[in-house]
């Protein structure tokens, strides 16, 4: 009995040495996603350089170019072969039902590999094909490692060498028209309006100055009565909302004529 004890105990430490050698990487540090949350969220309101990419056509590209519109931005690199790809296909999935909420033209993508030895135009462009983005309107785009580190931090994305590849929060990146970091969604799978309703605030929300008077109305009804349905899981136009709007409005008009013409009535009997 004493023997099984004895041997179970050891079982233990040995398992409990393996957990944590796996949750440390290659440099030493282990991966704290508690103080990595904490960064990635400090970087909410925080306007990244103006770094340069090369895209899969081998074009130069620059993260101004982007400027206009809300940005998606998600890191990843191309030899993972399970949690990149599902992040991959989710986001994908996702951005599809922002693009029907809000139209195709109202936002962009970017999907940046990190490992850069290995995270080339060709790679990236392989790893979109089988992830089923390739023809979505992604933009897929490399850098030099100094580029990525310092867009890492400037996005509050920590990454580390692991005996699995890297260990690194998972997460999406919206960046503003402006070129701020507006909200970060994270997960491999998330809630469908983690990721819309940020995406809603920003292409309804906000109207540009020459934007006409009707048009930001046009865009504040859209915004308003633009409902997710989690049953469909999607987003669809109510028109009940406006509808009702429309309806309770038309009875204080009327309410109101009603209660002038009797104060006329009284003051005139």
């Amino acid at each position: 009995m004493r023997l099984c004890f004895l041997i179970s105990v050891c079982f233990l430490q040995s398992l409990f040495s393996l957990v944590n050698a796996e949750a440390t990487n290659s440099t030493g540090i282990a991966f704290d996603y508690d103080r990595a949350l904490e960064i990635s969220q400090a970087a909410i309101g925080e306007e990244p350089a103006n770094h340069s990419f090369i895209n899969a056509a081998g074009d130069a590209i620059k993260l101004s170019d982007f400027r206009g519109k809300p940005l998606i931005l998600s890191m990843v690199y191309t030899s993972c072969y399970q949690i990149c790809p599902m992040t991959t296909r989710h986001l994908s999935t996702v951005v599809e039902k922002a693009r029907k909420a809000l139209g195709d033209e109202s936002f962009n993508i970017a999907m940046v590999g990190f490992d850069t030895e290995v995270d080339t135009p060709d790679a990236m462009q392989y790893f979109a094909n089988k992830q089923g983005v390739s023809d979505k309107g992604w933009h897929l785009l490399t850098a030099s490692k100094t580029v990525v580190d310092a867009l890492s931090k400037d996005i509050g994305f920590q990454y580390f060498p692991s005996s699995n590849g890297f260990d690194h929060l998972i997460q999406a990146t919206i960046i503003d028209a402006e070129g701020k970091v507006y909200r970060q969604v994270y997960g491999q799978v998330f809630g469908t309006p983690l990721l819309v309703d940020p995406l809603l605030e920003l292409v309804l929300g906000r109207s540009p100055p020459e934007q006409s008077m009707l048009d930001n109305l046009s865009s504040k009804i859209k915004l308003f009565c633009t409902t997710y349905d989690p049953v469909r899981d999607g987003y669809y136009f109510d028109y009940s909302l406006f509808l009702g709007i429309f309806i309770g409005g038309s009875i204080i008009i009327f309410t109101g004529i009603v209660v002038i013409r009797g104060l006329q009535n009284n003051e005139t009997g």
